[in-house]
């Protein structure tokens, strides 16, 4: 069968499910039919609060604080905590509740363009309401509501704000104060309350902000809703035709950051209540702006723009600079692999994000440099020298991987996922002052580390023994047992020796002979057939996902075209359709077309998140099937297959080169923009 009629074989089979059949704005994704019941929320963030969207109207359905962890639920380990609700509203219209079974024309948008959720219903025959919501991007801490309601008939309208405690939380506390600027009184609705181990303190506070051209209504508190739960209240009478409109503004932090959080948390609210709505707006839409003068823009296929605007959008809001952070697999979306930070942010998330945004990567790079000591000493409790990176890592940098597996001690790639990241920024910034203070600290540590985990054989070379690679089903494969000389592993290790050499060199330093003499010798198995081994004892089983493929992109160190279209070809018989991570096919979409193949890489690219979108946002899971989005680990390997692939640029020592892109037929151009620190802009026809 020829390879067209293949695809087109796959498109008419339903295995890429049509989710949205046509874009209808690429800039925005709007859902027009919420069914509950298949309902994956989409979240506005802002790097550090992220507001996860509801079915139900005027609701939140989850907020997530970055950074913020504690040992609880599920592992003994450091968990991402709930944060507390503010935003949360009630309306009442002539004495009955608003409910999404009691009103109709719903509908909800995602607004990428400036990070702002939108929903809009009529109510009845009685009034049209809009609401919009967002976090602030130029606040951390802090988010803004607003509501305008237009009545059809006169009608009297009661609103409640209401702040909830999750029920993972302990000793919640609530209170409600009143100050005044001026002559203009600011509520605060406060609640404060307790992490699982009581070792932290979270708080939030909220407050209405009301328009001008309206007689300020009285604000009264109420506490009977329930454990950890109380709201502010207000009612209005409303004539017909003329248009209301109030908001509210939430700010949460907690004690990880703050050291007095309910005075701090009430201190922010007020600074934005003074600052008003407009030029709260304002500013926040400014900082969207700056963000999005780095684009990918195509030419010719809407709905592959506007997929890629979400990637990139949900990229850059769970990102922040300056935060010291970097993301989960999910995140600020969710609660998916408790929020830890694993290869997914170094090796899938971050090279994509430095080529737009550099000073937004560097956040991710500067968590891994806070955590040296502790991968410092995690070497040493191993027996090792050097620094040993955790396969997942929260707060501290420990190990938190759950003791019922053993991915922790063995998933070593890791140290070089971590390193190679550090090569990347400085190879895109070309930064030798970052290079010299902290760069070179994490690259030498791990070359120290790789040094101490290879061992030499009898042939002269060296191995690195006893690991789970990146196919992280080889060892069930093995009988629960790990293997040795794992492809992507000892590729990931030579890659760091080496960059650590050149980075000595560069800083004029001195480095150990052993690096280089370890990365001249570690051994790389080859099959009869001439294919790369996946490692010792591979036995051409299912693999889980790339691993040897990822020896050509993005490691490099297999050049030779057939020798990667050999082992491309192998391992792409390999890997199963169904549950079987997104990243895998975007490196297939890369190599395919660095190796001239159009067509397969356009169908990698489609098959590496089309059929893993769910409704009615397109939200990206993790495998095809997938209930736990938003994938952000997926997104980044899609935007690399464009940047990279389809767009034709590499990371190279001397910085970013633009090679030759290939695009789809169906595009007409691609134009990267605003790349790397000149902010230059690419353009393929």
């Amino acid at each position: 069968m020829k390879k067209r009629n293949f695809l087109i074989l796959l498109l008419l089979s339903g295995l890429w499910p049509v989710i949205g059949v046509s874009a209808q704005d690429v800039w925005k994704i709007t859902a027009g039919q919420i069914e509950p019941s298949s309902y994956y929320g989409i979240t506005v963030a802002n790097g550090m609060l992220g507001l996860v969207s509801s079915p139900e109207p005027l609701k939140i359905s989850r907020v997530v604080l970055g950074g913020l962890y504690d040992i609880y639920g599920k592992g003994r380990v450091n968990n991402f905590l709930h944060g507390i609700n503010m935003l949360d509203t009630e309306l009442q219209i002539n004495g009955s509740t608003v409910t999404a079974s009691r009103i109709s024309g719903y509908k909800q948008t995602l607004d990428m363009r400036q990070g702002v959720f939108c929903g809009e219903f009529d109510y009845q025959s009685l009034a049209r309401v809009e609401y919009q919501y967002t976090s602030l991007r130029h606040l951390p801490y802090s988010c803004l509501l607003r509501v305008r309601i237009i009545p059809k008939e006169d009608i009297e309208v009661a609103v409640a704000n209401i702040l909830t405690v999750h029920e993972s939380l302990r000793n919640p506390q609530e209170s409600f104060n009143r100050i005044f600027n001026g002559k203009t009184a600011i509520d605060f609705c406060t609640s404060i309350a307790k992490s699982p181990t009581r070792e932290l303190e979270i708080g939030a506070c909220s407050s209405f902000v009301f328009d001008d051209s309206f007689p300020r209504p009285e604000v009264c508190h109420r506490s009977a809703r329930g454990v950890g739960v109380h709201t502010q209240e207000f009612t209005v009478r409303l004539q017909a035709g003329q248009p209301y409109t109030f908001s509210i503004i939430g700010t949460t932090l907690s004690s990880a950051t703050h050291v007095d959080v309910k005075n701090e948390v009430e201190r922010l609210t007020a600074f934005a209540a003074v600052e008003g709505v407009e030029r709260l707006w304002s500013k926040h839409i400014a900082a969207w702006d700056q963000l999005w003068e780095s684009d990918i823009v195509i030419e010719g296929d809407l709905q592959s723009q506007q997929d890629i605007h979400s990637m990139l959008y949900h990229t850059y809001a769970f990102v922040r600079e300056g935060s010291g952070l970097s993301c989960s697999p999910m995140g600020l979306s969710g609660f998916g692999y408790n929020g830890h930070v694993f290869w997914d942010a170094d090796t899938w998330i971050f090279p994509a994000l430095l080529l737009l945004h550099p000073e937004l990567a560097e956040s991710m790079i500067e968590y891994r440099y806070q955590r040296l000591d502790a991968a410092r000493h995690n070497a040493f409790m191993h027996g090792y020298k050097g620094a040993m990176y955790p396969w997942e890592s929260s707060e501290m940098g420990n190990e938190d991987n759950t003791v019922t597996n053993m991915y922790g001690p063995f998933e070593n790639h890791i140290t070089g996922d971590v390193a190679m990241a550090a090569w990347q920024y400085y190879a895109v910034t070309q930064d030798v002052e970052w290079l010299r203070q902290k760069g070179f600290s994490i690259l030498s540590a791990a070359a120290e580390y790789w040094v101490s985990r290879s061992e030499s054989n009898e042939a002269g070379e060296y191995e690195i023994r006893n690991v789970i690679g990146a196919d992280e089903w080889n060892q069930n494969r093995q009988g629960g047992k790990n293997v040795n000389n794992n492809a992507y592993t000892n590729g990931v290790a030579k890659s760091t020796l080496e960059a650590a050499c050149k980075a000595a060199r560069l800083l004029n330093v001195k480095s150990d002979p052993m690096w280089t003499t370890v990365a001249e010798k570690l051994c790389f198995r080859k099959l009869a057939n001439g294919v790369t081994a996946e490692h010792d004892t591979y036995d051409g089983a299912i693999t889980k996902q790339a691993d040897v493929c990822l020896l050509a992109f993005p490691l490099k160190l297999i050049t030779d075209k057939e020798q990667i279209r050999k082992d491309l070809e192998y391992y792409l018989q390999t890997v199963p359709r169904k549950k079987t991570p997104a990243m895998s096919k975007s490196i297939y979409s890369i190599l395919f077309t660095r190796l001239g193949d159009r067509e397969r890489a356009w169908h990698y690219f489609r098959d590496s998140y089309l059929p893993n979108l769910n409704p009615p946002f397109r939200v990206i899971a993790e495998f095809d099937g997938g209930t736990n989005p938003y994938f952000l680990t997926g997104a980044g390997g899609v935007l690399q297959s464009v940047l990279m692939g389809f767009g034709g640029l590499d990371i190279t020592d001397k910085g970013i080169v633009a090679g030759k892109g290939a695009i789809p037929d169906t595009w007409k151009s691609l134009t990267l923009k605003g790349i790397g620190k000149e902010k230059k802009n690419y353009i393929i026809k």
